[in-house]
C-alpha cells in the first residue's frame, strides 16, 4: 500500500490532479476564517456551546447543519452555509424528476439534458441560499449575537442584511464552483470531497476534547478513563468497518446473455451479474430521518418552556408537555424508536425514486438478456422487485444501527455529541462513501497506467509489463 501511494506521484498527470485537489481543500479551508460583517463572534461561540451541551432545539440545529458546513455555523464565516444548499437542491430536484414528465424528458436526453438540469440546480441553489442566509441572520438579530453598533439605525441593519445574504450566497456558489473544479482539474467528485473535508475538520476537536478529558482516575464525572478509550477507540474500528462492508455489499443476479448467429458465427452467449447494492439509498435515510427529528423535539421543548411559564393553573398542560419533552429527546426510547422507522421508510421511499424495476426489464430485454428461469419483462420486474425489497430491509437496519450508536454512547458515557458523531450516523457513512470513491478513482488512474494500486495485492510497486514484453 505504501508502494501505491508512491506510485501516485510517479505519474505527473495524477499527481497534478491530486495536488489540485489538495490545494482546493485548503482554500476551503481558509474561507472559514473570514467573518460575516457585524457578527458578534464571541456571542455566537458561547450561545453555541450552551446550546450544544444543553441540547435544545437550537443545538439539535447546530449539530446537524455542521455535518454539512463544516462546524462553521458556530463562527459564522462567509462559508457558514457551507455546501449544504446545494446538496438540498439537488436531492430536490432528484426527487422531481421521478415525478415532473419535463424533468423525465431532460434525464432521457443524455448529456445535454443532464446539463439543463444542473443549470436550474444552480439557479435553486442561489434561492436556497438566500432564503437560509435570511433567516440566519435574523435569528442572530433576535438573539443578540449581532454587534450592537450595527442594531442603532435602520440604515446599519439594512446594511448588515444585505451583506450577510451576499457574503453566505457568495460563499455556497464558491463552493460549488470549488467542487467543479475539483471534478474538471482534480481527482473528481468534488462536492463529496468538500463536504468530507468539512466533516473530518471537526475529527481534531473531538481528539482534543478527549485529551483533555482524560485521566487515569476517573473519579470526577465528567472523565473519561483508559477503558473508555479503549471502547471509543474499538467502537470507531468496529463502526467503520460496518459502514465499509454495508456501502460495498451487493446482491448479484446471475445473468444469461442471448447467443445471436450471424452467418457462421455465434454472438453472446456469455454469463454475468447484475450487482443491486444492499443500501441502495445510501446515506439519505438517515439524512431525512435525523432532520425530521430535530423539528418534534424541539417542539415540545418550546411547548414545555411556554406551558412552565404559564402557572400552577395548567398543571395537565405541564404534564404533558413535560412527558412529550422528555420522551422525545436524544437517548429517549420513543425518539430512538420513531427514528428507527423513519429510517425504515425513506429507505424504501428512496430506493422506489431511484430503482425502477420495470425500466431495468426493459433494459435487460432490449440488451438480450434474461435472468435464468425468467421471462423477460413483467415477471422479471417483478422478480427484481422482490430482491430489492429484501435487501432494503436488511440494508435500513444497518442504517438504523450505525444512526442510534452515536446518540447512544454520547447519553450513556456523558459525552458531547460532536464526539460521538465518528462512531456512526451521517457523517461516517458519507466519509466512508466518499473514501471509498476516491481510493477507486485513484486505483483505476494507476492501473490504466499498468501500476499496482491499493486493491490489485500486487506483489512489486514498478510498472507492470505487458505480454509484448514493452514497459510504460
Amino acid at each position: 500500500m505504501l508502494q501505491a501511494f508512491f506510485n501516485i506521484f510517479r505519474i505527473p498527470d495524477l499527481r497534478n490532479r491530486v495536488l489540485f485537489t489538495l490545494g482546493v481543500l485548503v482554500v476551503y479551508r481558509i474561507g472559514f476564517w473570514i467573518p460575516l460583517v457585524g457578527v458578534d463572534q464571541t456571542a455566537l461561540v458561547e450561545a453555541a456551546e450552551r446550546a450544544s451541551s444543553d441540547q435544545t432545539g437550537f443545538g439539535k440545529i447546530l449539530d446537524y447543519a455542521s455535518i454539512f458546513s463544516g462546524g462553521s455555523f458556530s463562527q459564522s464565516t462567509v462559508f457558514g452555509l457551507g455546501i449544504m444548499p446545494y446538496i438540498t437542491a439537488s436531492i430536490i430536484f432528484q426527487l422531481l424528476q421521478t415525478a415532473v414528465p419535463r424533468l423525465q424528458e431532460l434525464k432521457k436526453e443524455g448529456a445535454s439534458g443532464q446539463q439543463k438540469i444542473t443549470e436550474w440546480t444552480r439557479y435553486a441553489t442561489v434561492a436556497m441560499c438566500v432564503i437560509q442566509s435570511i433567516m440566519w441572520l435574523k435569528f442572530m438579530q433576535t438573539q443578540g449575537m449581532v454587534k450592537p453598533i450595527i442594531l442603532t439605525s435602520r440604515t446599519s441593519m439594512l446594511f448588515f442584511f444585505i451583506a450577510g445574504i451576499t457574503g453566505l450566497t457568495a460563499g455556497s456558489m464558491f463552493l460549488m464552483w470549488l467542487g467543479e473544479q475539483i471534478d474538471k482539474y482534480g481527482i473528481g467528485n468534488g462536492v463529496s470531497l468538500i463536504l468530507t473535508a468539512g466533516i473530518i475538520s471537526q475529527m481534531p476537536n473531538a481528539v482534543m476534547w478527549l485529551s483533555d478529558n482524560f485521566e487515569l482516575s476517573t473519579q470526577a464525572d465528567s472523565a473519561i478513563g483508559p477503558a473508555g478509550i479503549i471502547f471509543l477507540i474499538a467502537a470507531f474500528v468496529f463502526v467503520v468497518a460496518g459502514a465499509i462492508l454495508i456501502t460495498v455489499a451487493q446482491r448479484r443476479i446471475p445473468i444469461q446473455q442471448a447467443r445471436h448467429t450471424r452467418g457462421r458465427k455465434v454472438y453472446g452467449g456469455g454469463k454475468h451479474y447484475l450487482p443491486l447494492r444492499v443500501n441502495h439509498a445510501g446515506v439519505m435515510p438517515i439524512i431525512f430521518a435525523s432532520s425530521l427529528m430535530i423539528f418534534p423535539s424541539a417542539f415540545f421543548g418550546y411547548l414545555n418552556t411556554a406551558a412552565n411559564s404559564s402557572g400552577d393553573s395548567a398543571g395537565w398542560w405541564i404534564g404533558i408537555t413535560g412527558f412529550l419533552n422528555t420522551h422525545f429527546q436524544n437517548g429517549a426510547y420513543p425518539y430512538i424508536l420513531v427514528e428507527i422507522l423513519l429510517i425504515y421508510f425513506f429507505s424504501y421511499f428512496w430506493t422506489t425514486v431511484v430503482f425502477s424495476p420495470e425500466d431495468m426489464a426493459k433494459q435487460l430485454r432490449d440488451h438480450g438478456s434474461f435472468i435464468p428461469g425468467l421471462r423477460p419483462g413483467p415477471r422479471t420486474a417483478e422478480y427484481l422487485e422482490t430482491v430489492v425489497e429484501r435487501i432494503t430491509y436488511v440494508g435500513a437496519g444497518f442504517l438504523a444501527i450505525i444512526a442510534i450508536i452515536p446518540t447512544l454512547v454520547a447519553k450513556q458515557m456523558g459525552i458531547p455529541f460532536f464526539v460521538a458523531s465518528f462512531l456512526g450516523g451521517t457523517g461516517l457513512l458519507i466519509v466512508v462513501s466518499v473514501g471509498l470513491d476516491l481510493i477507486q478513482r485513484i486505483e483505476a488512474n494507476l492501473l490504466m497506467r499498468n501500476y499496482a494500486g491499493f486493491l490489485s495485492g500486487g506483489e512489486q510497486g514498478r510498472p507492470a509489463r505487458i505480454k509484448s514484453g514493452r514497459g510504460r
